[in-house]
């Protein structure tokens, strides 16, 4: 198992299966990225709104990769364990026009500057936001052919803005194309549930990564094994589904969480349906990249059995 650095650039704000990758690795080989802040560092700390409008939006997510792993094939899974998420000291978190959950009332332009300790900011007081850095695009190369911008997320994985991928969580994508085309950006020091305004605190970061294949072994869309990401939580089970309208989304993540209860833990269907209404928590991800909404269905590992899923 060997360990390799990939640094930012140069960054890819497309989807692209016919993308060349940047950097080759064998399972379970760890990388040490280097991601840029969402705007590929066209934000800098001090800026001001109308400097802002001006920044390149066709650059936004900058993402780093694609990371190809040795003898992955669609129809294999492919494991990130996050290993450490670094943020780099600052951040920004903006308003625009036309976008976020609450467009129509929040119409005029706007960027915050954010000074980041290592746990927490104090920089909006007399609020003490706690830091918990995670990224929030981190993707396969989907099975299509074309260029598709990053903004919406997908069974591939992509814009999902989970705020549970922190150090100590494992996320497990489906591989769609030969060599899987891994690649991660879009980090965020914190976020809240939703991401209402259409950030979190953007921010530079060095982000550790340990990838693991397993062969034939699928799944149809992003599970989580979380950490600690959740105060007073030893971390959970999450599935994660987006769709352009939130109940399908929901529905289909509580479909999918049934099947898993099911399939790992011996459940009857029915049994893990009625687990799911008492034990498990349906969270709205992000609702700002549209046309996708991201839904999470979560359910603590403290209620079940310990089980390795692959």
């Amino acid at each position: 198992m060997s360990e390799h650095s990939l640094s930012a650039g140069p960054t890819h704000s497309r989807w692209n299966r016919n993308l060349e990758p940047r950097l080759e690795i064998a399972s379970g080989d760890t990388v040490h990225m280097e991601c840029v802040d969402a705007s590929d560092g066209q934000v800098r700390p001090g800026m001001t709104v109308d400097e802002y409008l001006t920044i390149d939006r066709g650059r936004i997510h900058a993402l780093t990769g694609p990371i190809a792993i040795q003898n992955a094939e669609p129809g294999d899974t492919l494991e990130v364990e996050i290993l450490d998420v670094q943020h780099k000291g600052w951040g920004w978190t903006s308003i625009i026009a036309g976008l976020g959950f609450l467009k129509d009332r929040f119409k005029d332009p706007f960027l915050f500057h954010w000074e980041l300790e290592p746990g927490v900011t104090r920089s909006l007081a007399p609020a003490i936001v706690s830091l918990r850095p995670f990224c929030g695009v981190m993707g396969v190369a989907p099975a299509e052919d074309g260029e598709f911008r990053t903004r919406a997320p997908g069974s591939f994985g992509g814009n999902m803005d989970v705020r549970d991928l922190t150090a100590g969580s494992k996320v497990y994508l489906p591989v769609l194309n030969a060599g899987a085309l891994f690649s991660a950006g879009d980090a965020h020091a914190a976020q809240g549930d939703g991401e209402i305004c259409i950030n979190g605190i953007e921010c530079p970061a060095d982000v550790t990564l340990r990838f693991h294949l397993h062969k034939h072994r699928s799944i149809s869309g992003p599970l989580i094994a979380s950490g600690n990401a959740r105060p007073c939580s030893g971390g959970e089970w999450i599935v994660v589904e987006s769709a352009a309208d939130a109940l399908t989304a929901a529905r289909t993540a509580t479909s999918r969480m049934v099947d898993l209860l099911s399939s790992h833990w011996g459940f009857t269907p029915e049994h893990a349906y009625l687990l799911c209404s008492v034990a498990m928590d349906l969270r709205l991800s992000q609702v700002v990249n549209e046309p996708m909404t991201t839904v999470t269905a979560a359910i603590a590992k403290t209620v079940l059995p310990e089980r390795s899923l692959f």
